[in-house]
C-alpha cells in the first residue's frame, strides 16, 4: 500500500529529529524524593501549545525525565475546542511556533500533507479545529508524555525539591520534581473576572466569555455583551448565529479599539530582547500594549455586523444590574437603562494568586510589578501592577526574600508573563524566541544546582581520546 503524504511527513519528522539530536550525551543524574521514589527533573502543568512546546524544547536539551499534566481530556487542552469561539486563528498562517524551527513539524508541512499544497495556498487563516488537531500531532510525533485529566492542587517545598499534589479520577498522588513550569493558560495567576454586580446574579442570567455557554438557549433572546475585544465579538457573533433576537455590544470607549498592538511588537528584535531592557522600558512598552487591549480583525467585526439585529453601544460602561419584576436583567449603563435576557462579560482576567489552589501556599509572597517598580505618575496602572514580576528565567520572585526561597524553582509561562517578557506564554508568534529563553532558564538552573557535582565529574574524567603507540 502506498504511503500517505502524512505518513511520509512523519517519516521525515523522525529523520529530522535524529539529525539534530545534538548533543546526545545525557547530563542529569537521577534524583530521589524524600519518599525514596524517583523525582522528575521537570513537571509541566498544561498540555496546550505552550506546555507542549516547552516539553519539546526541554527534550531537545536532553532533559527527558519530565512529566506533562493537563486537567482537560485529550484533545480539549487549551481554548481551541472549548471557549474559543472564533472561526479561525487570528495569527497569519505562516507564523511558526510549536515546531521550534524544525521545518517538517511546522503547521504548513502538516496542512500540506493533510489537505494538499493547493489547499494551503488557498488558505487565508487557520481554522481553530485544525490547529487543535495539529497540536496533538506535534505532541504525538515528538513523544511528549502527557497525563490528561490530572490537576495540580498544591505545591510545597521538600528540601531541594518541590512536592506536588496531583488529583485525577484515580485519586490523589504525591510526586516530587526539581523544577516546575506552569503553562496554565489565560487564568494562570487568577480568575476570570466580571463586575461584582453581574457576578452576584445567578448563572441563569450571565456568563463570562470563558464559560461553557449553551447558545441554543439564547435563541429568541436579547443578549447584552460587555466589552469590545475580540472574544466579546466572537461571543456576540455566536449568539447571533444561534438565533438571538438581538445582540447589543457595550463598549467603555466611545468607539472600539481597532489597532492591534501585538502586530507591531511581532519582530525579532522586540520579542527576543524586551526582557533584557530595564524595568522602565519594559513597563512603558507593555503598559502601552495592554492598555490599548487586543484589537480584532476585520472578519471578526464583519461576522457581527452582517446581522441587522447587532447593535454597538459606545461610551456605555455598565454600572449596575438587577433582575426586574418580569424576570429579565435591568442594566444601568453610562448611556441609560437597558433590559436584556442574558449577559455575557468579555472582561478578561483578574490577577488573584490566592484564587488558584496551586498558588495558595505562597500567594502572599509573590512579588508583583507594583511592588518591584514605581513608574512615573503618568504611567501608573494599578491593574498592570498586579502582574507577577518574574526573574530572567521566568521564575517567581519573593516579596519578602528568604521566606519562600523554593519558589525560584517555579517557572510561569502564560499570559501573566507578559509584563516581564512581552508576548510569550500565550502567543504563537512569540514561541520561536520565548521557548528557547524559558528552556535556557530552566536548564541553566538545573546546571547551577548541580555545579559541584559537575565539577567532581569533570575532575574524575579520564577517558583517553587516543592511544600513543611507537614511542619509546
Amino acid at each position: 500500500m502506498e504511503e500517505t503524504a502524512l505518513a511520509q511527513l512523519e517519516t521525515q519528522v523522525r529523520a529530522d529529529l535524529a539529525k539534530i539530536a545534538h548533543p546526545r550525551m545525557p547530563w542529569l543524574d537521577p534524583v530521589s524524593g524524600p519518599d525514596g521514589r524517583p523525582a522528575h527533573d521537570v513537571v509541566i502543568v498544561g498540555a496546550g501549545q505552550s506546555g507542549i512546546a516547552t516539553a519539546f524544547g526541554l527534550m531537545r536539551a536532553r532533559v527527558e525525565n519530565i512529566r506533562v499534566i493537563d486537567k482537560a481530556p485529550r484533545g480539549l487542552e487549551g481554548p481551541w475546542l472549548t471557549y474559543a469561539r472564533m472561526h479561525t486563528l487570528r495569527s497569519p498562517k505562516d507564523f511558526t511556533g510549536p515546531d521550534l524551527d524544525v521545518p517538517s513539524l511546522t503547521y504548513q508541512s502538516w496542512h500540506e500533507a493533510r489537505f494538499g499544497e493547493a489547499d494551503w495556498e488557498a488558505l487565508d487563516l487557520i481554522p481553530r479545529e485544525y490547529w487543535a488537531e495539529y497540536l496533538l500531532w506535534v505532541r504525538d510525533r515528538t513523544g511528549i508524555p502527557v497525563d490528561n485529566e490530572t490537576a495540580l492542587t498544591d505545591i510545597a517545598p521538600a528540601g531541594d525539591l518541590l512536592r506536588l499534589t496531583l488529583k485525577s479520577a484515580s485519586g490523589e498522588e504525591i510526586v516530587h520534581t526539581r523544577k516546575l513550569v506552569l503553562a496554565t493558560g489565560q487564568e494562570s495567576t487568577g480568575r476570570w473576572w466580571m463586575p461584582e454586580f453581574v457576578e452576584n446574579l445567578t448563572a441563569r442570567f450571565r456568563a463570562h466569555t470563558a464559560d461553557a455557554i449553551d447558545f441554543d438557549k439564547l435563541a429568541g433572546k436579547v443578549v447584552a455583551v460587555l466589552g469590545a475585544g475580540a472574544s466579546s465579538l466572537d461571543n456576540a457573533a455566536t449568539a447571533l448565529e444561534a438565533g438571538a433576537k438581538s445582540v447589543h455590544l457595550f463598549c467603555r470607549r466611545a468607539r472600539p479599539q481597532v489597532v492591534q498592538p501585538y502586530r507591531w511588537i511581532t519582530f525579532a528584535g522586540f520579542m527576543r530582547n524586551l526582557s533584557d531592557l530595564d524595568d522602565a522600558w519594559r513597563w512603558r512598552f507593555m503598559r502601552r500594549v495592554l492598555s490599548l487591549r487586543e484589537g480584532f480583525p476585520q472578519a471578526t467585526w464583519d461576522r457581527c455586523a452582517r446581522h441587522d439585529n447587532f447593535h454597538l453601544h459606545g461610551a456605555a460602561a455598565w454600572q449596575d444590574a438587577r433582575i426586574d419584576a418580569d424576570g429579565r436583567v435591568a442594566l444601568t449603563t453610562a448611556q441609560g437603562p437597558f433590559t436584556a435576557d442574558f449577559l455575557i462579560c468579555g472582561t478578561g482576567i483578574e490577577n488573584d494568586y490566592a484564587a488558584r489552589p496551586e498558588l495558595a501556599r505562597f500567594a502572599h509572597n509573590i512579588l508583583s510589578w507594583g511592588e518591584a517598580y514605581t513608574p512615573p505618575d503618568a504611567e501608573r496602572d494599578e491593574r498592570l501592577g498586579r502582574f507577577p514580576y518574574l526573574a530572567r528565567d521566568y521564575s517567581f520572585m519573593e516579596r519578602e526574600p528568604g521566606e519562600t526561597q523554593w519558589i525560584r524553582h517555579i517557572h510561569l509561562f502564560s499570559i501573566a508573563s507578559t509584563m516581564s517578557f512581552g508576548a510569550s506564554g500565550s502567543s504563537i508568534n512569540a514561541m520561536t524566541s520565548a521557548i528557547p529563553k524559558l528552556v535556557n532558564g530552566i536548564t541553566g538552573g538545573l546546571f547551577r544546582d548541580d555545579v559541584e557535582k559537575h565539577w567532581a565529574n569533570f575532575e574524575a574524567y579520564d577517558v583517553p581520546q587516543a592511544v600513543i603507540r611507537g614511542v619509546e
